[in-house]
């Protein structure tokens, strides 16, 4: 009998980055589909990053394990980051790659803390607190990405974060119905009270209605604001990294004008861009980007100034792997990506309902 030769340092290295990527593919398949956009060597890297935070995030608040969860996630980061992995994958992957790319551990605790937010229920009085829940739970991975692709500087991170902020409130906006029939409330409190809404009778009987069109409207419009500041953030990213994130960006203020044409009705269904329009956005992402705004650099949202005090405080790496993918490559790989997302979202959705159903009749 043959005995098997052992596996090498680098067979393993690579065995685990797959395996983060088998779980993205079949727990997250729009995030898989949408990092095939990316160069090779910020692809990998993040595919481990989203992993280990599906991963979080599904024994935070999928399972139920709340505070005892995050005590165990956060054990588990600690021996990620002393470079002593628990033997699976999608650890030793991260402990590679926080090494490799000096991502600040204050990210993911942030994003780990905005799961707990999320297992807890816990509702936003204003639009800062709400900011502060956007900042944890996408902020950060606009932070990450940023730092994955080599860059650090203060405005580029905190531009980043805009980026994960405003995707975070288009997608509260366009979810407020599936939240609300789930159990869940992000809209803020003071602009419910202002508006006339009871937020208990809203979630015990979910109802479009003026009044909460025009709360929509107005998350949309700080959505967008924080859209439009993304530019001199974008530029700043390595050339084969700006297509794809742009690409995102676009895609996602795109849902929020989708939802707009309805009516900011987010009740009776869910805001679609169609795969055309999609299309059309994706030639629009290699428009040129302004490097910076005239005059001085906009400020950092309050709820996302310790984001970047975290990277700014952390080495950067002696050295990362250069990242390059030329950019006729990016097109045809677009638009396979955008029929895959078309496919996926139905999928998703299709599960998301199934999901709903059981949770209601309590089957296994």
């Amino acid at each position: 009998m043959l005995t098997p030769r052992p596996e090498t340092a680098a067979e393993r290295e690579a065995a685990d980055v797959a395996a983060c990527a088998a779980l993205l593919r079949e727990g997250s398949r729009s995030f898989f589909a949408a990092s095939l956009l990316l160069p090779a060597s910020v692809r990998e890297p993040a595919c481990v990053l989203y992993a280990f935070c599906r991963i979080a995030d599904d024994a935070v608040d999928v399972a139920g394990g709340g505070h005892a969860a995050v005590a165990a996630l956060r054990e588990r980061l600690d021996c990620a980051y002393a470079g002593k992995p628990f033997e699976i994958p999608a650890d030793r992957a991260l402990a590679k790659v926080v090494r490799t790319h000096a991502v600040p551990r204050a990210l993911l605790e942030a994003l780990i803390e905005g799961f707990e937010w999320d297992a807890e229920g816990r509702r936003y009085a204003d639009r800062s607190a709400l900011h502060a829940y956007a900042a944890r739970v996408a902020g950060t991975v606009g932070a990450m990405m940023a730092v994955l692709m080599g860059v650090r500087d203060p405005d580029a991170i905190a531009r980043a974060c805009d980026l994960g902020v405003a995707m975070q409130l288009t997608n509260i906006a366009r979810d407020v119905g599936e939240d609300a029939r789930a159990g869940r409330l992000y809209l803020p409190l003071d602009w419910l009270r202002e508006a006339g809404i009871d937020a208990e009778a809203f979630l015990a009987a979910p109802r479009f209605s003026p009044a909460l069109a025009a709360i929509v409207r107005r998350l949309l419009d700080e959505a967008d604001q924080l859209y439009a500041r993304v530019d001199a953030g974008i530029a700043r990213l390595p050339s084969s990294c700006r297509p794809g994130i742009n690409a995102a960006r676009l895609l996602y203020a795109e849902i929020g004008q989708v939802l707009r044409r309805r009516g900011c009705d987010s009740i009776s269904g869910r805001a679609v861009v169609s795969g055309v329009a999609k299309l059309a956005l994706l030639l629009r992402a290699f428009r040129p980007l302004r490097w910076a705004s005239r005059g001085q650099p906009l400020p950092a949202l309050a709820e996302v100034e310790f984001l970047i005090a975290a990277v700014a405080a952390a080495p950067a790496p002696e050295l990362l792997p250069s990242i390059s993918n030329p950019w006729w490559r990016f097109g045809p790989r677009a638009v396979w990506v955008i029929e895959l997302f078309d496919r996926l979202e139905r999928e998703e959705r299709r599960r998301q309902l199934e999901r709903l159903a059981l949770s209601r009749t309590g089957a296994p």
